[in-house]
């Protein structure tokens, strides 16, 4: 399976380059790289300026669909992956959770998507797909229908609820993103009690 950042969206409500915000001393983009190189044995960013993030080491690619938003971004990954199946997460979400990302990875097998769903929500952008889905994807942004979940109902989809997630996961951390100061505030308070804690127990 290939790990797959998602680094394409605007940023219009944080004001900056959330991949490239500092969180804990460092981006939140090497963080999420990292954390997937542990995991998968190939690692893409899907960008659409790829110098920005050429230190990494990583394959950056431009959307194959331009302004066709995260589900572009899907398509664009998914097209490019060397493996049949891809773990995709924005590039926001400071506490990614091997296990959490390991228990989705798990119950790939014989589905086209395996998606998490928070407080009745889905969470697309932290769920594996598989290539079987790129046709519909392509029906969808053809049709202008840009929203990710949109496609499901022609999919195979499988579910995980959240008294699975809390399993590995209690409090949900790994979805906990950032697109506005706030959020990142909030995070940086999450964080920062998670480290006195961690302190505590030592």
């Amino acid at each position: 399976m290939t790990g797959i950042v998602l680094a394409g969206g605007k940023s219009s409500r944080m004001g900056v380059n959330k991949a490239l915000i500092e969180f804990g001393g460092r981006r939140l983009i090497e963080a999420t790289v990292d954390r997937l190189r542990a995991l998968f044995p190939e690692v893409l960013i899907i960008a659409n300026d790829p110098p920005r993030y050429a230190y990494l080491g990583v394959k950056v690619i431009p959307d194959l669909i331009p302004d066709s938003g995260s589900l572009g971004g899907i398509y664009t990954g998914l097209s490019a992956a060397s493996h049949h199946t891809g773990f995709f997460v924005a590039c926001d979400m400071p506490f990614l959770n091997a296990d959490l990302i390991t228990l989705l990875v798990r119950e790939a097998e014989g589905w086209d998507v395996v998606v998490p769903r928070v407080n009745g929500e889905l969470q697309p952008l932290h769920a594996v797909y598989a290539k079987s889905c790129l046709p519909l994807i392509k029906e969808s942004i053809d049709a202008s229908v840009l929203k990710i979940a949109r496609f499901f109902a022609k999919a195979k989809v499988k579910i995980i609820e959240e008294p699975a997630l809390r399993a590995v996961d209690p409090h949900l951390l790994g979805f906990m993103n950032v697109n506005t100061p706030l959020e990142l505030e909030q995070a940086e308070a999450v964080r920062r009690q998670c480290s006195l804690q961690r302190s505590a127990d030592s």
